[in-house]
């Protein structure tokens, strides 16, 4: 039996709401090594600091970019709800199983769609 849709709704209101505070989160971040502005004076341990930070804020820039990805499909899944397509494969036609959206409530194509799109 297919989940109710006003289930599926808290859902991805909630799953919204985790994303965005994990994603203002990592922007405070951010702002707040930009705002430290420290540069290193050239010496191995202070070189190696800074290389690791270098590193963390690349890594806090993809999750962000990965965020924002997610969040426009978590909205596209909301619009999906209201218009009443949401749980049908955008390329078949076909439900997506429960346990597809369990895992992934904003998907757009079942199973064996998605797999062929990953293969190319």
């Amino acid at each position: 039996m297919r989940s109710s849709l006003v289930d599926r709704r808290a859902q991805l209101v909630s799953l919204r709401a985790r994303l965005t505070a994990a994603a203002h989160s990592v922007e405070h971040e951010l702002s707040a090594d930009e705002e430290s502005g420290e540069l290193s004076t050239g010496g191995p341990d202070e070189l190696a600091d800074h290389a690791s930070g270098t590193f963390e804020r690349e890594l806090d820039v993809s999750l962000e970019e990965n965020a924002e990805i997610v969040l426009r499909e978590i909205d596209d899944a909301l619009a999906r709800l209201d218009a009443g397509t949401y749980g049908v494969c955008a390329v078949c036609g076909k439900s997506i199983p429960d346990e597809r959206l369990d895992a992934v409530p904003y998907a757009t194509l079942c199973v064996e769609d998605r797999r062929r799109e990953e293969r190319g």
